[in-house]
């Protein structure tokens, strides 16, 4: 197994995201596996790019991938879900289409790498072996559903990550280290990101959704893989309670900081202070008082 990956961050994970920056390296550096940040990442264009123009969309990820190759990698992982699909998506169009391919290449003044592998937390961490003896403490009460999102899985033919429809990656992994996660049928339905700013009531309405079946399942926490996800289910999470007149309570971790629980990282190294929904509650009732002591 290659233990050394370059690390691409995203522009959330050095801002909104920095707790799943920290729980992604507090992890990766329980299990020995060496992440080194691209020197000089830009940022990789998410949305904004793809909908100006298809050449910037695709020059953006590709510069971090040659910024990659410079350092002598070949194996770049992106925690952040919206650039692990903008980083795959810009090596399939330039595999499938020479011709954009080239104008990548000139827009970019370089030659594109020859072999580059983009790598989600997800597949790295359950590429590794003796999960399960390195479990540190055990999370008894916590019943926990995995939210993907809509970026992770999707397009199938572009991302080929787990199953489309309903993907277990982050499921079996969190189930590696001694924590339930629940099966339900929203795993991989749209939070609203994109519309984030614009749209309020639509991410009010679809976050809502999310938010009844986690509860109608038995579900006392959701984990996500996506800083745009965590955004929308934790920091409206208080808003949406208001608006429909329901108390849900339902704390949002990243699947990073639920196996740094599990692998004995303390609590302040995880960024959990940073959550507009507590876990204090939850994880005191989980451990009896020894994983909020940290």
């Amino acid at each position: 197994m290659n233990t050394r990956y370059a690390y691409y961050p995203g522009c959330s994970l050095h801002s909104t995201g920095s707790e799943y920056d920290v729980s992604f390296k507090a992890v990766c550096d329980k299990l020995g596996i060496g992440i080194q940040e691209i020197k000089g990442w830009i940022c990789c264009g998410t949305s904004p790019a793809h909908c100006t123009s298809r050449l910037l969309s695709l020059a953006l990820p590709y510069e971090n991938l040659c910024l990659a190759e410079k350092m002598g990698m070949t194996d770049v992982v992106a925690p952040c879900a919206a650039c692990f699909a903008r980083l795959r998506t810009a090596i399939h169009e330039a595999n499938e289409d020479p011709e954009i391919a080239g104008q990548i290449s000139e827009a970019l003044g370089k030659p594109l790498p020859k072999s580059v592998n983009v790598l989600s937390p997800l597949e790295i961490f359950s590429n590794g072996s003796g999960l399960e003896a390195a479990v540190a403490r055990q999370l008894p009460e916590l019943k926990v559903v995995c939210y993907y999102g809509c970026l992770l899985t999707r397009p199938s033919k572009v991302m080929q990550f787990d199953e489309c429809e309903y993907p277990m990656a982050m499921d079996e992994l969190l189930r590696s280290v001694g924590i339930t996660t629940l099966e339900w049928s929203y795993k991989t339905d749209c939070c609203g990101g994109a519309l984030a700013m614009t749209r309020t009531d639509v991410v009010l309405k679809l976050t809502r959704d999310i938010f009844e079946e986690a509860k109608t399942v038995g579900a006392n926490a959701i984990a996500v893989g996506c800083p745009l996800c965590h955004v929308n289910l934790d920091t409206r999470q208080e808003e949406v309670e208001q608006e429909y007149d329901v108390q849900y309570g339902l704390p949002i971790f990243y699947f990073t900081q639920l196996m740094g629980l599990a692998l004995g990282v303390p609590t302040d190294k995880l960024g959990l202070h940073k959550h507009f929904v507590s876990t204090d509650e939850l994880l005191r009732s989980s451990s009896k008082g020894q994983l909020a002591a940290g």
